[in-house]
């Protein structure tokens, strides 16, 4: 089963909605009065500055790796080289977020050991491990392949940069030199001594910026694009397409579940709460007409009735026992109401998870333990729930006969919808047989803005 939300991340400042190369199709205008063209600049002078940093670090690694190689330090620094190179490949899908809004994802996602993050070991055996860790993944090697002609990519970046600057400010500072006394020189025929003579070639400063702000963000927009190719890929890509069109099936199944209910409420009190209230206005009109005790007590009776249905009607709208005295309790109710003997094991902190995480795993308990009832032919079950370090891990097991398949209905299908949409995941168990478990995980403080949901 799958859970997540959608990976988002507009593109702040310079008043856009897309890329740099969005920005370039909106025409001169736009592109020349926005924040692009500077962006760009300050895109190509870091890319310069960190590829030939990471260039001399690197090789100052080798050398320090080799020398020191017969005293065994050396592997240590030698396998150094490919780690830095991955943190070099890190920072540059960060920085790919400022000219391209799409999502970056890095590919050691989930291989950075075990999930609690203990490591046995002390300090320096942790570090080797790590190292060693990342120095034997193939992206790793992608990413030093990567990083090697970054580095002459990276003069080019620094030296285009260097040049657009000098471009603009040239001829503002030849006139500022001519008028403090100094002499500049075009070449050995042209030779400015008087402010006069500087302000034809002024007139050259906007066209110089304009040709530097589009060199600059055409090669920023390139460097970009490379970037994505080398460090994103099109498996990354199609990944995220795969979970983008899984949160739009979602969230259509879950607009479908939400109609579905409103209907319900819509029809319980149409059929159910209006139709005694109407009986009982029937009622006290008689009572009041003919001063009848007993259709008085029979009225009573009709009041009791309909606000003893109006409480089921919210109770299964929110339960009141949910806000009052917390998830444990809740489950606790549930299970008493459950047609079957349902065990509850609930260790939670002190602190409760968040309001909507608290929601979202007590009506998927209900939901559960309904499937449960319904389609299992178990003869009990059990619901435990506890805090696994950030995130609510709840599970419900039956020992029914097993089986379950979230394509033969939409139970457990709009259970992870229900869960994705606080950025949860479900997970299932269900051999033939039995039992089945259901897992479902929680993120214990609720969905972070820039949570990306993970596939089960």
């Amino acid at each position: 089963m799958a859970g997540g939300t959608p990976a988002e991340g507009a593109l702040d400042g310079a008043g856009s909605g897309g890329g740099i190369w969005q920005a370039l199709a909106r025409g001169p205008r736009y592109f020349l009065c926005s924040g692009w063209p500077l962006r760009a600049l300050v895109h190509l002078l870091a890319g310069g500055v960190f590829g030939l940093g990471w260039l001399f670090l690197a090789c100052g690694l080798v050398v320090a790796g080799v020398l020191l190689l017969p005293a065994g330090v050396g592997v240590l620094a030698l396998l150094c080289v490919p780690a830095s190179a991955a943190g070099l490949a890190g920072l540059e899908r960060r920085r790919l977020r400022r000219l391209d809004p799409r999502a970056a994802p890095s590919p050691h996602r989930g291989d950075d050991g075990p999930a609690d993050g203990r490591v046995p070991g002390g300090p320096v055996r942790r570090a080797l491990r790590g190292l060693w860790r990342r120095a034997k993944s193939p992206a790793t090697w992608v990413e030093f392949g990567f990083a090697l002609p970054n580095a002459l990519l990276a003069a080019l970046d620094l030296l285009v940069a260097v040049v657009a600057v000098f471009a603009v400010v040239s001829q503002p500072l030849a006139l500022l030199l001519v008028a403090q006394g100094d002499r500049v020189m075009y070449g050995p025929h042209i030779v400015l001594t008087r402010p006069a003579q500087v302000l034809p070639w002024l007139l050259l400063t906007p066209v110089l910026a304009v040709l530097a702000a589009y060199v600059c963000a055409v090669l920023a927009g390139a460097r970009a694009a490379l970037v994505r190719a080398l460090l994103v890929g099109p498996r990354r890509e199609k990944e995220l397409d795969a979970r983008l069109t899984e949160v739009t099936a979602s969230r259509a199944r879950l607009a479908d579940a939400y109609e579905t209910e409103r209907r319900r409420i819509e029809r319980d009190l149409h059929d159910g709460v209006q139709q005694r209230l109407t009986g009982l206005i029937m009622t006290l009109g008689l009572a009041r007409l003919d001063g009848d005790t007993a259709l008085v007590a029979r009225a009573q009776d009709e009041a009791r009735a309909v606000l003893a249905e109006l409480r089921d009607l919210v109770h299964g709208m929110h339960p009141s026992v949910l806000t009052d005295r917390g998830l444990g309790a809740a489950i606790e109710a549930l299970a008493e109401r459950a047609p079957l003997p349902v065990r509850v094991d609930v260790r939670l902190q002190a602190r409760r998870p968040a309001e909507p995480v608290e929601a979202a795993a007590y009506f998927a308990v209900a939901e559960a333990l309904a499937n449960v009832a319904k389609h299992s032919g178990a003869a009990q079950a059990a619901v435990s729930a506890a805090r696994a370090g950030t995130e609510l891990v709840v599970e419900v097991r039956d020992d029914g006969r097993g089986g379950a398949d979230p394509g033969r209905g939409t139970g457990l299908t709009g259970l992870a919808d229900r869960l994705a949409v606080h950025g949860g995941r479900l997970r299932l168990s269900s051999p033939a047989g039995g039992p089945t478990v259901v897992r479902m995980e929680l993120p214990f403080a609720g969905r972070q803005p820039r949570d990306v949901g993970e596939h089960a």
